[in-house]
């Protein structure tokens, strides 16, 4: 198994750390952004929009970080992970959306700013930040998970791009319920750490 990554980039950070989670064996591809590697033909052919990670596993090739989440639970046949019933599985479903929106759109495109030169407005990208961090924080007050009352794909989806928040000015400190959310994801075995970078407050951390 093989999985075509960045080591900065928070959706091949989510394949790359649920991979170790699950204990399942892989190799990592490293993918040159810098050298636009990833609009390459060959890496077009293997993922026609251009984007990371890409998971390929033998014959199999499936693109989207939150995709390969869903593969990898499924192939693991771990149901504790990505739920079987109506209702659990709604519940991943729903922050695997928040993954691909809110949270692409707020903490993720904050730290494009700093880490690759984005061209978003950083006012509005941190605002809202800081609009999804306060829901997040109401709904861990009273719970450890974000989706069931065990660790699943859901958890693995927002940590990325929450736990690097602070790269692109996002400041976390407000957030007890979500920093709190962060350290056990860090506490869970097989947890890899998702690269640093000098960029925005942890500049001054």
């Amino acid at each position: 198994m093989k999985i075509h990554h960045h080591p900065l980039s928070g959706h091949a950070h989510r394949a790359v750390l649920f991979a170790s989670l699950l204990g399942v064996p892989h190799e990592l591809a490293l993918v040159d952004l810098a050298a636009a590697a990833h609009k390459a033909p060959a890496f077009l052919a293997l993922n026609p929009f251009g984007q990371i990670p890409v998971l390929e596993d033998g014959d199999i090739v499936i693109a989207d970080s939150n995709a390969i989440l869903v593969y990898l639970a499924k192939k693991a046949g771990r149901s504790d992970w990505l739920p079987e019933d109506a209702l659990g599985a709604a519940q991943v479903q729903r922050w695997l959306s928040v993954a691909a929106g809110e949270l692409a759109y707020g903490p993720a495109a904050a730290r494009l700013i700093t880490v690759f030169n984005a061209s978003f407005n950083a006012d509005e990208v941190i605002a809202r930040a800081h609009v999804l961090l306060g829901r997040l924080e109401q709904h861990l007050a009273n719970r450890d998970w974000l989706a069931a009352d065990h660790p699943t794909i859901a958890d693995v989806a927002i940590y990325s791009y929450i736990a690097s928040a602070p790269e692109g000015n996002v400041d976390l400190s407000a957030y007890t319920a979500v920093n709190a959310f962060l350290a056990r994801v860090e506490a869970l075995p097989g947890f890899v750490p998702f690269a640093k970078t000098p960029a925005g407050l942890t500049a001054n951390a």
